[in-house]
C-alpha cells in the first residue's frame, strides 16, 4: 500500500481518540459492575475492554488512510491486547495498569541495545519526520532512553501507591502531556542538529559570499 498523507486533526483523532474514550468510559462506569457469565466486573476492567477495540479500529484506520503506520504503534496495540486481554480473563486490573511500564521499559531497551550497536533505532522510526544529522539521534536517543526509564519509574509509583482514578488521569493526560514536553525540551537540540536549518543556513551563507564578490 503506498504511503499518503493525513490531516494532523484525523492523526490526533485516531493516536488519542481511544484513551480519551478511556477515560470518558471509566468515569461514566466506575461506580458500577457488571455480571458477565457469572463473573463480576468492575467499570475499571468495562473501560478496558472498551479501549482494546477502539485502539485496534483506531490503528487499523490509521493504517488504511496513512499507508503505513510504524513498528512503535505495533508494538503497543500488542502490549495492550496482551495485557488488557490479561486484565479482562483474570479480572484484575493490575495487568493492564502494568501496560505502560512495560511498553517504556521495552522502548528504553530497544533504544539501549541500538546504542551499544552505536546506531540510533529512533532515527529509523522518525527519520523521514524529523531529519537530524547522525549526532543529534545519537544525543536524542539517549535523552528519550531516559525518559522511557522515568515514565516507567512513575507508572509504577502512580498505580502502586494512588488510587485507581490517579492512575487513569495520570495515564490518559500525563503520561501523553509529559511525552510532549520533552520533545518541546528538545527544540534547541533540533535547531542544532536539524539538516534542513544546516542546508538552509549553508546556501543562505553561499548566496552572501556570492553577493559580497559581486561588483
Amino acid at each position: 500500500m503506498s504511503e499518503k498523507s493525513i490531516g494532523p486533526g484525523i492523526r490526533a483523532l485516531l493516536e488519542y481518540g481511544p484513551l480519551l474514550a478511556f477515560f470518558a468510559a471509566y468515569i461514566l462506569l466506575k461506580e458500577r459492575s457488571f455480571l458477565v457469565g457469572g463473573v463480576e466486573y468492575d467499570g475499571f476492567i468495562a473501560a478496558t475492554a472498551l479501549f482494546i477495540p477502539l485502539l485496534a479500529a483506531a490503528t487499523f484506520a490509521q493504517w488504511r488512510l496513512a499507508g503505513r503506520i510504524s513498528k512503535m504503534q505495533i508494538l503497543t496495540l500488542v502490549l495492550v491486547v496482551l495485557f488488557g486481554g490479561l486484565s479482562i480473563w483474570l479480572n484484575d486490573e493490575r495487568f493492564f495498569k502494568m501496560k505502560p511500564t512495560m511498553i517504556y521499559l521495552l522502548f528504553a531497551a530497544l533504544l539501549g541495545f541500538g546504542l551499544w550497536r552505536r546506531e540510533s533505532y529512533l532515527e529509523t522510526v522518525m527519520g523521514e519526520a524529523l531529519p537530524l544529522r547522525r549526532e543529534g539521534w545519537m544525543i536524542l536517543t539517549r535523552r528519550l532512553l531516559l525518559f522511557f526509564l522515568a515514565l516507567a519509574l512513575f507508572n509504577e509509583a502512580v498505580w502502586r501507591g494512588f488510587p485507581t482514578g490517579t492512575w487513569v488521569t495520570f495515564k490518559t493526560f500525563g503520561l501523553p502531556v509529559a511525552t510532549f514536553g520533552f520533545f518541546l525540551a528538545q527544540m534547541r537540540l533540533f535547531a542544532a542538529y536539524g539538516l534542513e536549518d544546516r542546508e538552509d543556513r549553508e546556501g543562505r551563507e553561499g548566496r552572501e559570499d556570492r553577493g559580497a564578490g559581486a561588483p
